[in-house]
């Protein structure tokens, strides 16, 4: 029997595993049938939620710093971001401003302040050489001037006072004054994001998504006419597509701190090596909760089936339900509603049924697929 070389690079099973556990679950199967392969597993995400588990599964300790900061309605929460061994720091917006950290919503007076204490803590680490902003789950609409109010940047009403906390006190933003702003570290920033709205507008920061945040019809006026009047005092483009991700943040610091905007999908795949990875493999290994044929589209899945193909590696799909709507480019696709006989078994028990699925693919594996 031959050695194969398998690499496992799942996005989280959401809302039952994340992606750490979903390769450690099919790693553990495939292990099971045939010990003496190597593998390799390599986690990813979205850019949004999870990408901090993802990029860290594996590394040390050592990697991992915490930081206290203010939650999104001020409340302190004890907050991790990620130093990769690159000298990347990746900051996931969820640890310091996400929804889950809010007893209620709040889409006024949310605010973004932990983050900007999150990277200034980062930044401040002599190991930093660029930043990972991660931007995802967020509760706030507030341009990231909070957060970059609190990394020295000075949001003031027409009397000169620096305005509250929120999205809602924009409306009365009348100067910003950057001359405190701490600079961003010398490699740059890239804001990971995973929408295209732009800042404004019905499908904008706040229409798109202030209802999720829990923002009225009037508060999405109020606070889309606030974005507006910050957008009016910035150098920064508020058309661009992505401009509006986590409640206008990328914007802001596009604006302020030079971040650049990029596919969350890839740049996690990058970060994680899996270019690198693809080299010299025999087959790999990814999933997802459903896959389809949107899966190819911008999604984790697709990210990497067209690294895959321009590697020359074939693809296996394990997904909780799969559902086939057109030729897929993939060598194949395992359901685990299928194997556990219902959506309701698979969902309970998602590790076992990863494993049970790691251990099928491995006992066909005796040589590479395609």
């Amino acid at each position: 029997m031959s050695r194969l070389r398998v690499v496992i690079a799942p996005d989280s099973f959401k809302g039952t595993l994340d992606a750490a556990a979903a390769a450690d679950a099919l790693a553990a199967g495939w292990r099971s049938r045939r010990p003496d392969d190597e593998l390799l597993t390599l986690p990813l995400a979205d850019g949004g939620e999870g990408t901090l588990d993802a990029l860290g599964h594996d590394l040390p300790d050592g990697c991992w710093r915490t930081t206290p900061v203010s939650g999104p309605d001020g409340r302190p929460v004890q907050a991790v971001w990620l130093l990769l061994p690159d000298g990347t720091a990746v900051v996931e917006m969820a640890r310091a401003a996400g929804l889950p950290l809010m007893n209620e919503p709040d889409p006024l007076h949310a605010t973004t302040r932990g983050l900007g204490e999150l990277l200034a803590a980062a930044v401040a680490d002599p190991a930093v050489q660029r930043v990972m902003l991660t931007l995802g789950g967020s509760a706030t609409t507030d341009g990231g001037t909070g957060a970059l109010a609190a990394l020295g940047a000075r949001f003031l009403d027409a009397a000169g006072a620096e305005l509250p906390a929120g999205g809602g006190a924009l409306a009365r933003l009348a100067c910003v004054d950057l001359a405190g702003l701490t600079p961003p570290p010398a490699g740059g920033v890239q804001c990971l994001v995973d929408v295209t709205a732009p800042l404004l507008g019905r499908l904008g920061a706040a229409g798109q998504f202030g209802p999720q945040k829990g923002a009225s019809p009037d508060q999405v006026a109020e606070l889309d006419a606030a974005l507006a009047r910050l957008a009016g005092l910035l150098d920064g483009d508020p058309e661009a597509p992505g401009a509006g991700a986590a409640g206008g943040t990328a914007f802001g610091f596009a604006a302020c701190w030079g971040a650049e905007f990029v596919s969350g999908a890839d740049a996690v795949a990058a970060a994680a090596g899996l270019d690198d990875a693809l080299a010299d493999a025999d087959l790999v290994l990814t999933g997802e909760g459903q896959f389809d044929s949107q899966s190819l589209r911008g999604k984790v899945v697709g990210a990497l089936v067209a690294r895959a193909g321009a590697a020359g590696v074939p693809v296996t799909v394990v997904a909780g339900r799969v559902v086939v709507e057109e030729d897929l480019p993939v060598a194949r696709a395992v359901s685990l509603t299928e194997l556990a006989g219902s959506p309701a078994e698979a969902m309970a028990e998602p590790a076992r049924w990863l494993a049970e699925a790691g251990t099928l693919l491995a006992e066909g594996a005796d040589t590479p697929p395609g």
